[in-house]
């Protein structure tokens, strides 16, 4: 069996210890170095290629995210996974971007290191539950707000242009609409040219598009024929 060769970067003394028993004790994973500063940890990547770097973040001489920045460049073999004790979004969006494939905390159970180290040596993405479900609660407040905001002009559309979006959005010409909603064919025109406006839109195909998307009309109920100005 292949193990992972791993190399700690920590500039405590008692962590890298402790973390070494951790890492050794079933068998699949082997330190073949220590780091004690971020210059340290490049120069080790680079001589010992290890499959995993395990990077503190708060390092001497060179911090964890520059390192890691030059460990990545350099040695593109070398996965990059942080163990820090910082769990702010900035300090993880910071590793993230320098391209580690995996961040968890220091007080993260045994076990999570464990799998962090072996999913890492994989190429796998891990990040500690607890921040993953942070960025997963964030992540989906901003699809919210985003689909808020996408849908907010309809909201203030009036009942007779909602009415008319639709028609049009359902294949129907200015004429045909027209007696359809009780309306001479010049007030539709003004309706048509008024959600173009309002919506900013140019066209009758990016019209059908719009009230698709904010739920006005369901694609099925759109038929398979060019949009044409009536």
């Amino acid at each position: 069996m292949n193990k992972i060769t791993t190399l700690i970067s920590d500039d405590h003394s008692i962590v890298r210890a402790g973390l070494r028993i951790l890492l050794e004790a079933d068998g699949d994973i082997v330190v073949v170095g220590e780091a004690t500063n971020g210059q340290q940890a490049v120069q080790e990547a680079k001589r010992l290629r290890p499959r995993v770097v395990l990077l503190d973040l708060a390092m001497p001489l060179l911090n964890g995210i520059e390192a890691a920045r030059q460990i990545i460049r350099d040695v593109p073999s070398t996965r990059v996974l942080v163990l820090s004790a910082y769990s702010d979004d900035q300090h993880v969006w910071q590793a993230i971007q320098a391209g580690v494939t995996g961040y968890v905390l220091k007080h993260t159970a045994a076990d999570d290191l464990l799998r962090a180290v072996r999913e890492t040596a994989k190429g796998n993405a891990f990040v500690s539950p607890s921040i993953c479900q942070r960025l997963l609660t964030r992540w989906r407040a901003t699809q919210l707000n985003a689909d808020q905001i996408r849908k907010e002009p309809a909201a203030l559309l009036s009942r007779r242009q909602s009415e008319v979006l639709q028609l049009i959005a359902e294949g129907y010409m200015s004429k045909q609409i027209a007696p359809m909603l009780s309306i001479s064919l010049k007030t539709v025109e003004k309706h048509r040219q008024s959600l173009m406006q309002r919506l900013e839109l140019r066209n009758i195909a990016a019209l059908t598009r719009y009230a698709i998307d904010s739920g006005i009309i369901e694609s099925g109920l759109v038929p398979n024929m060019r949009f044409k100005a009536a």
